[in-house]
């Protein structure tokens, strides 16, 4: 019997698309900011991805080579040797146990553990709470995007250095001293 983990125990390094060649190859969308870090790890575990948040099934792989490719990552499993096989991997997460991530500086946090935090506007002679932070869009342009969820509206906040005052994870808090408006600009217009 397979034991469960809970899915705050895993960290994802990316997600599998396709199979990539004729011999079990699988061309995946990187998820991490060390893809360097690939070339250091043989074993990596593969979760669904639509597996109940609380209950994935890791399945444990050993990683037998790997090359950037196309703004992805080209990976290659023992085991899996053929198209058919590699086509059964597709959708998969690759993951990592939280406890082996890179360990960061002091002024560092890993985007996913700031998903589920509230942030505060510092700004103003009284903090406030703008809303709990849902994803991170990293696509976007060269700084990510905090998408924050206050009441029915999205606001869309740069992460940059300069606006970051605080990240306390302990109390699943980031505080940033946001430009005057910023937070208004998704607003409903008052006509």
């Amino acid at each position: 019997m397979a034991v469960v983990e809970p899915s705050d125990a895993w960290v994802w390094l990316a997600r599998i698309r396709r199979p990539q060649g004729r011999k079990g190859e699988v061309f995946a969308d990187i998820l991490t900011d060390f893809p360097e870090k690939f070339a250091e790890r043989r074993r990596l575990w593969l979760i669904a991805a639509d597996a109940p948040a609380a209950q994935p099934v890791p399945r444990e792989m050993e990683l037998i080579a790997h090359w950037l490719h196309k703004g992805g990552i080209v990976l290659h499993f023992a085991g899996v040797d053929s198209i058919s096989a590699a086509e059964m991997l597709a959708g998969l997460a690759v993951a990592i146990p939280r406890a082996e991530r890179v360990t960061l500086g002091e002024d560092e946090a890993y985007v996913g553990d700031l998903i589920g935090c509230t942030l505060f506007d510092v700004a103003g002679a009284e903090a406030f709470a703008v809303g709990k932070i849902e994803d991170v869009d990293r696509t976007a342009g060269p700084v990510a995007l905090l998408v924050v969820r206050r009441a029915q509206e999205e606001i869309l906040v740069p992460f940059a250095k300069s606006y970051l005052r605080k990240i306390d994870l302990e109390a699943r808090s980031v505080e940033m001293s946001l430009p005057e408006g910023l937070t208004d600009l998704n607003a409903p217009s008052k006509s």
